[in-house]
């Protein structure tokens, strides 16, 4: 998945009756690409393909980075995948795009 370019991800189904969730944190290398991570794990595991979810960061710091090593190793070791998230900064797009944006603090929040 290559979050870089564009605000929904490309393997993203054109279902109309999708519900979006955009998790959001600071540069989207650690904490909304684990939540990400871990949603779409448990979608998964629920068959549940009517819910969409990605991840993005208020700042660019890391646009096109994939998360933090150290959060993937994390993640591996309780068996989520997030080797295929990329960084992308929040745009305004996004609140068109996606049903609920989740900041995952209150200074997330705040930006948004």
């Amino acid at each position: 998945m290559n979050k870089s370019h564009g605000v929904i991800p490309q393997n993203f189904p054109a279902a109309e009756n999708a519900m979006r969730l955009l998790f959001v944190c600071t540069g989207n290398i650690c904490r909304s690409p684990t939540a990400e991570a871990v949603f779409r794990h448990h979608l998964a595991l629920a068959g549940r393909s009517d819910v969409l979810c990605d991840s993005a960061g208020t700042h660019g710091y890391h646009i096109g980075e994939p998360p933090d090593p150290r959060t993937i190793r994390a993640a591996l070791r309780r068996g989520y995948v997030m080797d295929d998230l990329r960084a992308r900064k929040v745009s305004p797009e996004d609140f068109s795009a996606f049903n609920c944006l989740l900041a995952l603090d209150f200074g997330h929040l705040a930006f948004l």
